[in-house]
């Protein structure tokens, strides 16, 4: 008995198999780029930088940082902050270049402030 996806297991693993045959692509010209994934509750937002080939996260960041001193961890302005905090975190590991994995999150609102924040901060995607 085959068990039905939800919707949003179908959307995230509709966004993964797209960036999976994008790495495939990257593959043939030899520049495999991490994954810049992003998770988001209700109150807070994550991302991390993950390297697939090696299965290790490179660079973290959360609304929950220390070194943020955030009041709100739930708006635009917490995941731009975000945003910029893994992309420096990302540079000190030495990525520049990376895919961007929105989960099954639609490109809006703090998911694209967090985007917005990493490009600022210097991560190209």
């Amino acid at each position: 008995m085959t068990q039905k996806l939800s919707a949003t297991q179908r959307r995230n693993f509709r966004t993964r198999n797209k960036l999976k045959r994008i790495n495939i692509m990257q593959n043939a010209v030899r520049e495999i780029r991490p994954r810049l994934s992003v998770h988001r509750t209700g109150k807070q937002i994550y991302a991390q930088i993950i390297d697939d080939v090696k299965g290790i996260t490179l660079a973290s960041a959360s609304s929950l940082d220390k070194e943020l001193k955030l009041e709100k961890g739930g708006d635009k302005d917490a995941a731009q902050k975000v945003g910029k905090l893994v992309a420096a975190r990302g540079k000190k590991a030495g990525v520049k270049k990376v895919q961007f994995d929105r989960g099954s999150f639609i490109y809006h609102g703090r998911v694209k402030a967090l985007a917005e924040g990493a490009r600022e901060g210097g991560l190209e995607f």
